[in-house]
């Protein structure tokens, strides 16, 4: 059997013949990092209900969920105004903002969901 009857044939270190028709379907898998646009910028915190991704070179505008640095801790505030408001609604203004240190900015939240997780199903 020649080489010209093959299917595909070497020529000058290239293969030639038909393409396969499959190749028309594939995809690039899908990973949290595709998705997310995750980065040397970017980090992953680990949060009640799931995972944040925080871009920490992104300049916040208002509007924009941030991660703060306050008191000893962290927590997640948006920024409304010359203040910051956090999760459990208090307002950080004034004086408070001289030892609130922006981490990031928010910009994706991935949350756990289960069977035990949701109080109020959707059908």
């Amino acid at each position: 059997m020649s080489s010209r009857s093959s299917y595909t044939t070497q020529t000058e270190g290239y293969n030639v013949g038909f393409p396969s028709p499959a190749a028309d379907y594939v995809e690039r898998r899908l990973t949290v990092d595709s998705l997310c646009g995750t980065g040397p910028n970017t980090r992953i915190v680990q949060t009640e209900t799931g995972y944040a991704v925080v871009d920490c070179f992104v300049k916040p505008k208002q509007g924009d969920t941030v991660l703060i640095q306050y008191g000893g801790g962290t927590d997640f505030a948006k920024i409304m105004g010359r203040a910051f408001i956090t999760r459990d609604g208090e307002a950080l203004e004034g004086e408070a903002l001289d030892d609130v240190t922006v981490v990031g900015v928010v910009t994706f939240v991935i949350n756990r969901i289960g069977k035990d997780d949701d109080d109020y199903p959707v059908i």
